[in-house]
């Protein structure tokens, strides 16, 4: 970035899509527009209609500092503190995993089966952010959610963001270990994105990923561990007719079925995502 430049907003948006294709990007264009307009307060459309706007040396150098945290590998979202999941804002740090869309198809996968549902009776389990947790509570205006997490910082995360989104009063969240905290209780759908990657993976994966909690991510030897453990867990806390539905990865739906033969389960269904990926595992309480 040379001094003495005037720098307008198309000219760096130019400098860092090339600049971040340089250091591995994957969406150079929009990790620059992300970053900018949430410098500068505004929404992407505003940088095409003031292309031509120079920024101020203070920007500019807020600007270089998020550049280069991105090109160290922070994920976008924890530099801005925030992203967008079913098209609400959640604020996120380095202490939850950042929403991905994939998982917008386990939400909507467990709101096509709720509808008509009288009052429905929700838990999330790995709440993470409580993006799911809330999307289910902000589309179904009678939900009511209970959400887990053993991290107690992704918990504070989570009641924070129902605040932000004045969900509070409709979605409750629990410190501990998978259903542990929901003893005694029982749900018509208990929803999870849970660890599912396999431990020897980790350390291939992007580096932004794994700048993600490892908590989160770490599923076991073959990515299951957590599966398991729900499958086997949580048909007693479904009330009849309840249904687990979790996310997990491209070649895991399977084994996740034949778990749930074994489970108390009697229907299953496997929902496939945008790509075309098996992304969401139903099991419907026998």
């Amino acid at each position: 970035m040379a001094g003495g430049q005037v720098w307008t907003i198309g000219a760096i948006l130019k400098w860092s899509e090339q600049y971040f294709g340089g250091h591995g990007a994957e969406m150079p264009r929009l990790d620059a527009e992300v970053l900018l307009a949430f410098l500068l307060g505004q929404k992407r459309i505003y940088l095409y209609v003031h292309f031509d706007q120079p920024l101020t040396a203070d920007e500019l150098a807020k600007y270089k500092e998020m550049v280069k945290r991105r090109t160290a590998g922070e994920p976008v979202a924890y530099i801005c503190g925030e992203k967008e999941f079913m098209g609400l804002a959640f604020k996120v740090t380095p202490a939850v995993l950042v929403p991905q869309p994939d998982t917008e198809t386990l939400v909507e996968a467990a709101m096509d089966r709720l509808k008509g549902k009288d009052a429905p009776r929700v838990a999330d389990v790995c709440t993470g952010s409580g993006a799911i947790a809330l999307a289910l509570a902000h589309y179904l205006l009678e939900a009511s959610l209970a959400a887990t997490d053993i991290s107690a910082e992704a918990i504070e995360i989570a009641k924070r963001n129902a605040e932000n989104l004045s969900l509070s009063e409709r979605a409750e969240f629990f410190e501990g270990d998978l259903l542990a905290p929901l003893a005694g209780k029982t749900f018509d759908a208990i929803v999870s994105n849970p660890p599912y990657i396999p431990s020897g993976e980790i350390a291939g994966l992007p580096r932004e990923v794994r700048a993600e909690p490892r908590l989160a991510l770490d599923g076991g030897a073959d990515g299951l561990d957590f599966y398991r453990r729900l499958v086997g867990e949580s048909a007693a806390l479904l009330n009849d007719g309840g249904f687990l539905a979790v996310e997990c990865g491209d070649t895991q739906a399977g084994a996740i079925v034949e778990m749930a033969e074994t489970g108390g389960f009697g229907k299953t269904e496997i929902v496939r995502d945008l790509a075309d990926k098996e992304r969401v595992v139903v099991l419907w309480k026998a």
